[in-house]
Order: structure tokens, then sequence, then C-alpha cells
């Protein structure tokens, strides 16, 4: 974007200053290439808070965490998904993790799941109906899902969604899992409340801690290791290997990958890790 089409002053010191919190904050890596994002999805906050420009709005920031970090946060995070995003993953859910998990844990008769990055809600709900639809009824399915950005975690707990969002959804899925919309929501649907009881959703920081327990027979941390380096990249996947059992499973996404790192998985198949110790 030209400088002089900007509605507001935004330099690459400004850039530098609001990458730099982000990263602290969140692990991030934000690279040049983002310096039209930044400001294009932060204009609307600065416009919002009635401050003249983007340096105005950093000093904001830094003076006032409390109030403007969150909504920083939500503003600059993407959140592209949908549901049964990246098929194979839930293919090999479905025909080889579940009837595993059906012969070692028949006792127990519970699955334990972490949706680490769950977006609007579309992953943690193709998991949930996932098991399902291949679980017998008297198992107990829990779902922790979690995300950095506190406005899609609201939308994902209203579990509602606008067709188009649904239309890739086979027609005996759609009518299983979801309800219609009537009158003003014609248009929408929403997740059944079978499914969403077995979805917790929770704001949490993958740089913090976490305070959470393990274990999790399988984790989704899908399109989340991308924007880290090496290094957190590694340290994130020891971290969710130590809420894990040997034999667990730990599925990343398409262009992600723990090759080279020192973790204890080994990949078995596209983007799906075992955990071996």
């Amino acid at each position: 974007m030209k400088e002089n089409l900007r509605e507001f002053p935004y330099t690459w010191d400004d850039f530098n200053v609001l990458r730099k919190l982000s990263n602290e904050h969140s692990g991030i890596l934000v690279p040049d290439d983002k310096f039209d994002m930044f400001y294009s999805r932060l204009s609307k906050r600065v416009r919002k808070l009635g401050v003249p420009d983007f340096e105005h709005y950093c000093r904001f920031l830094q003076a006032h965490p409390d109030r403007e970090f969150g909504e920083f946060i939500n503003a600059i995070t993407t959140n592209l998904t949908s549901f049964f995003r990246e098929r194979h993953h839930f293919d090999y859910l479905q025909e080889q993790l579940l009837p595993k998990l059906l012969k070692e844990k028949k006792a127990e008769k519970q699955v334990r799941v972490w949706s680490a990055g769950c977006s609007s809600g579309e992953e943690p709900y193709s998991i949930a109906m996932a098991l399902a639809e291949r679980l017998p009824g008297d198992w107990t399915v829990k779902i922790l899902a979690t995300d950095l950005d506190t406005q899609v975690l609201r939308a994902a707990a209203d579990g509602v969604y606008t067709m188009d969002r649904v239309a890739a959804l086979p027609r005996q899925r759609l009518q299983r899992w979801f309800r219609k919309g009537t009158g003003r929501n014609a248009d929408k649907v929403k997740v059944k409340e079978e499914l969403q009881r077995m979805i917790h959703f929770k704001q949490l920081n993958l740089m913090k801690e976490w305070p959470l327990k393990g274990p999790f027979d399988f984790i989704f941390c899908r399109n989340v290791l991308i924007y880290f380096d090496r290094t957190t990249k590694e340290s994130l996947a020891n971290r969710f290997g130590a809420l894990m059992p040997a034999g667990a499973h730990l599925f990343i996404g398409h262009s992600e990958s723990l090759h080279a790192l020192e973790t204890g998985f080994k990949l078995i198949g596209n983007t799906i890790y075992r955990k071996i110790q």
C-alpha cells in the first residue's frame, strides 16, 4: 500500500515495535512482508481509539497492556480453518488410530484430546464428529480446545456457522450434527449440544505456562508451528510430548515438519507423528 493512500501515518519503526511486542507475547515471528497486513488489521484499532497515528498507537499499547493487548493480538492473528481440513488426518483417526484406542482403552472407555490453536472451532468439532461416529455410546470424549485469540474462542463456543462454512460437509453428517437456523438465522447452522458437551474451550498462550494436565491420547496442533523459529518448535513439540504417553499421536499442518528437531516423535504418515519415548 502506498504511503499517500494510508489513512494514518505508519512507519517501519512502528512496525518493528509492534512485531517485537507480538513476538515477546506469542513467540510468533513476523517477517517484513507482513508490514501492510499489520497496517490493514490494526488501522481499525487506531481509528476506534481516536489516536492520530501508529506511533501513538504503539505508545498506547505499551502504556495500557491490560486494556489493549488482547485486542492487538486478536487483530493480528490469522484464523484460517475449515471443517475436516486436511482430510487425511481424520481418515487416519477413524480408520487406524481409533481401532487402536478401542483396544488399548477398553477398560477406561475415555479418549482425551487437545486441539491447540483451535481458531473458530471447526477443528475440535471435526474431531468430535469423527470420534462420536465411531466410538461406542458408553465411551467418554474430552476435547480441550485452546487458542490465543479470545474473539474466535467465543465464536467457537457458540458453535454457530453460516451455511457456506458447512457447504462441503456431506448431507448426512450435516443433518446429524447441526441444527438449521430459522427466521433471521435461516442462513446459519448451530452445532448440536451433543458435540458441544465434548469440548472445553479455553484461552491459552502456548508461550506461557500451561495450566492443564495430560495425558492426551492425541494432539492436533496444525498450522501453528509454522510461525515459530526452530528453537520454539522444538520446545513446543517436547512440551506436547510431556503430556502424552508413549504411542500417542501428534498431528501437525501440511506445511510443517519436526524434521531435524530433537523430539521424542517419529514421523509415521503425512504430517502425523507418534511419540516413541
